[in-house]
């Protein structure tokens, strides 16, 4: 369906390629509102998917598998596609700040936009240490360790991992799994590698059964990673981590990995916030503050349900959000969701193993990772050869 014969009636504006951003893109696409101009604003044309990061770190998918074509996706929805990163909001005037381009207005807003790890609150971390997220700089800097490894494999390399939560031990896993092959097809020792985790909590992967934290502590032992338990992080230096019970890493790599922090300028903007700076809302995915602006994903915190930031929550929200900003364009009520109390998490060891986290209950396998690769392709297939609409200016 062509909507450029109708007059623009009404402004919603989208910041943030996230997982929900994507899923709304979409249904936008099959079912788009007369009147209705629908404008991206994004820092990256190709949004990943968290569920395939851990196996493209590995090396077992292509960038291209891994990573939703935001231009595409935009087109197929007729949406403007604002390559530009967000730097603040005017909620008196309704208008996105943006970083390179003049403000951008909104009638109806929705920010899906992620989190990054914190590290702002210890010395050396921002300047020195690799953050897991954004996403794009991390796949730039791991891109970095394989050249290097590939152009010196002789040469000892030592990475360390700040962060013992299921993102830090499945990164651990994965690097390890492809640098190894690096140093196998190069025909060298498998020792050249080694691989800290420091993690401030006394178990691994909080939040999750006992019986998964202590197998994922002993498949790390098995592998000859480096488990440092109870050790706080207070200062970070170009080739060192230090703790505060003295203890001292001494590396060449540090990737963070620790938890979610969202950016300042949510907070400077006068939107209503949790306590750490993320989007309050309510069960219709609206701002308690700002009933026009929506929010979903890492960036948002549910008002009622605590909930913690996974993809999986992300990629709920995407048919809810969807059907509440066309129900609050058309006037109609806003269906309220209720986030699922328990999810299955699927955890992959980096040898095309994984194991399921569901509540206290735990299982590991390998058709357990053929289940995992399965659903994350079908996700991805949903956003694959798009018809393609005509091009926006």
């Amino acid at each position: 369906m062509q909507l450029a014969n109708f007059p623009v009636t009404t402004d919603l504006v989208l910041i943030g390629g996230g997982h929900s951003h994507a899923i709304a893109l979409k249904l936008f696409g099959m079912k788009p509102l007369p009147g209705v101009r629908l404008t991206l604003i994004t820092d990256v044309s190709h949004a990943p998917y968290s569920g395939m990061l851990p196996g493209h770190v590995a090396g077992f998918y292509s960038f291209d598998e891994t990573h939703i074509d935001l231009r595409r996706l935009a087109r197929f929805s007729q949406a403007q596609f604002l390559r530009d990163r967000a730097i603040g909001l005017d909620l008196v005037n309704n208008k996105v700040i943006c970083a390179n381009r003049p403000p951008v207005s909104f009638d109806y807003l929705s920010i899906d936009i992620g989190s990054t790890p914190a590290t702002n609150s210890i010395p050396g971390a921002s300047e020195y240490a690799i953050a897991a997220k954004p996403v794009p700089q991390f796949l730039q800097a791991w891109n970095r360790v394989i050249e290097a490894v590939t152009n010196n494999p002789k040469q000892p390399i030592s990475i360390t991992i700040v962060g013992g939560g299921a993102g830090g031990v499945e990164l651990a896993l994965n690097m390890q799994a492809r640098l190894h092959q690096v140093l196998k097809n190069a025909r060298q020792s498998l020792d050249n590698l080694t691989i800290h985790i420091v993690h401030s909590g006394a178990d691994l992967l909080p939040g999750h059964s006992r019986w998964v934290s202590q197998r994922l502590q002993q498949i790390l032992f098995n592998r000859g990673i480096k488990l440092h338990l109870q050790e706080t992080v207070t200062e970070v230096l170009p080739d060192k981590v230090i703790c505060r019970s003295g203890l001292t890493v001494e590396c060449d790599y540090i990737f963070w990995v620790t938890q979610a922090s969202a950016p300042s300028w949510i907070k400077e903007s006068g939107i209503a916030t949790d306590s750490q700076g993320f989007i309050l809302v309510k069960d219709t995915l609206q701002s308690v503050s700002h009933p026009h602006i929506f929010a979903a994903g890492d960036i948002a915190t549910m008002q009622h349900y605590s909930r913690p930031k996974a993809g999986v929550f992300a990629v709920r929200q995407g048919k809810p959000l969807f059907e509440n900003l066309q129900r609050i364009i058309l006037g109609k009520k806003l269906k309220a969701y209720i986030p699922q109390k328990y999810y299955l998490s699927l955890i992959g060891t980096g040898d095309k193993s994984a194991i399921a986290s569901w509540s206290f209950f735990g299982w590991e396998s390998p058709l357990l990772w053929r289940w995992k690769d399965s659903i994350d392709r079908k996700f991805m297939q949903r956003f694959s050869n798009l018809p393609q609409m005509e091009k926006d200016d």
